[in-house]
């Protein structure tokens, strides 16, 4: 019997043996396989160091400013609609930029309470006096109806019902790099500290310590800014000896809640179980 092999047939390769097209398989694997982990060596190195290219990389040290410039704009949209009180900043973290790194959200917002229920009167009287730009628009959504509006630099605004008589008007950066962190705004303290100080000696509580305003710039520049001040002490039985600063005319009275103006300082009393809070408010000049 002849050993010549047929032609073109192959012979079968041994146990040991690879083709080269099999070991050029197994090195374009592996070469994939590094590539892609350096590519996200590099992703997440650029994502930590590098200067922002587009505004959603920007970290909250520089979204930080936008949404304090938005407080201000709502604040002074909202006018002498309502008594005003800038709400704590939150920062809230644990969001995801990428798969290797967590974020934060910030937001900071205006509570509005009114001397009726026309929440969506006042939620289309504040979009009518945002800049033209912000596109502000009110809508009825599945969740209620809504004020949305794009301060820029990605940073959203958002206006709805928070409770019969009140809203609540907020700016958010969205999920961002930590960064630095961010820092609010400082402002020496106003009118709003007396109007404090006289609400608490009303009730019969003792004067809080200097508080540290909340602030926001006003829209006019300048280096003016709105304010907040607040304070807590036991409750009183009701709100009732808080109706002499409110002039006779307060914003809104019921027993839980009891909000009046002053000119351009708000005062907002509630009632939170066994503990009232109250926040008085320096709006911007008109």
């Amino acid at each position: 019997m002849s050993g010549a092999a047929p032609a073109g047939y192959a012979p079968p390769t041994g146990p040991g043996e690879r083709t080269p097209s099999h070991r050029a398989s197994r090195w374009l694997v592996a070469l994939t396989t590094v590539w892609a982990v350096l590519l996200g060596v590099l992703v997440w190195v650029s994502v930590r160091d590098d200067p922002p290219t587009v505004r959603e990389q920007r970290d909250l040290a520089q979204a930080g400013p936008v949404v304090d410039r938005a407080v201000g704009e709502l604040l002074a949209a909202v006018g002498d609609a309502g008594a005003v009180v800038l709400t704590p900043e939150r920062v809230t973290r644990g969001c995801r930029i990428t798969p290797m790194e967590d974020g934060a959200v910030l937001e900071r917002g205006v509570a509005v309470d009114l001397a009726g229920d026309d929440v969506r009167g006042l939620l289309e009287r504040v979009a009518a006096r945002l800049p033209a730009d912000w596109w502000a628009r009110v809508r009825a959504t599945d969740e209620g109806v809504r004020l949305r509006a794009d301060a820029g630099g990605f940073v959203a605004v958002e206006g709805r019902p928070a409770g019969p008589g009140r809203a609540l008007l907020t700016a958010d950066t969205g999920c961002r790099p930590v960064g630095a962190g961010y820092r609010p705004p400082t402002a020496a303290p106003g009118p709003e500290g007396a109007a404090l100080a006289a609400a608490l000696r009303a009730l019969g509580l003792p004067a809080a310590p200097q508080p540290t305003p909340s602030a926001a710039p006003c829209p006019a520049g300048g280096g003016t800014n709105t304010r907040t001040v607040r304070a807590t002490g036991p409750a009183p039985a009701t709100l009732a000896a808080l109706a002499p600063l409110a002039g006779g005319s307060p914003v809104r009275e019921t027993p839980e809640v009891y909000a009046w103006r002053s000119g351009p300082v708000s005062v907002v009393v509630e009632r939170a179980g066994d503990e009232v809070r109250l926040a008085a408010s320096a709006g911007c000049p008109a």
